[in-house]
């Protein structure tokens, strides 16, 4: 038997256009459903870090009020909460940007509690709904 009859009996093996295309199909199906609660997760982790950071910072003026007994002012923001602001302690390490790297802002005396610290959220602007809604100190859940 030659080298050549060997090979004929053997049938080709291979993937045909159909079953690609039904492979693909099931691919682009999980990824329809997977991809928005994937994108979901990861609006509400921002918010749920933004709301972390505010109650860190809030943390840090009410131990500089103990210490000072009186907030910070709007002007000496929330700097001063930073070794080396003058002061000599060290209430936060930095003073952390929002998710979407914008500065938290405070404002003393506050316009919903005694000091207001908040993000403006997603769009940086006031007002908004959903992602691009504010969060403050009085919004916390």
């Amino acid at each position: 038997m030659s080298a050549a009859g060997s090979t004929v009996g053997r049938s080709q093996r291979g993937f045909t256009l159909i079953e690609i295309m039904v492979v693909v199909v099931i691919i682009g199906l999980l990824a329809a459903i997977i991809a928005p609660n994937v994108i979901g997760n990861i609006d509400k982790a921002l918010v749920t870090r933004t709301q972390g950071d505010i109650r860190s910072i809030e943390t840090a003026l009410n131990l500089y009020r103990l210490d000072n007994f009186r907030y910070p002012t709007t002007d000496e923001g929330l700097q001063v909460l930073v070794a080396g602001s003058g002061e000599g302690k060290n209430y936060l390490s930095s003073v952390p940007a929002d998710p979407w790297s914008n500065p938290y802002l405070y404002i003393y005396p506050g316009q919903q509690r005694e000091f207001d610290v908040f993000s403006y959220g997603a769009d940086g602007q006031q007002g908004g709904e959903a992602l691009n809604a504010d969060i403050g100190n009085w919004n916390l859940d």
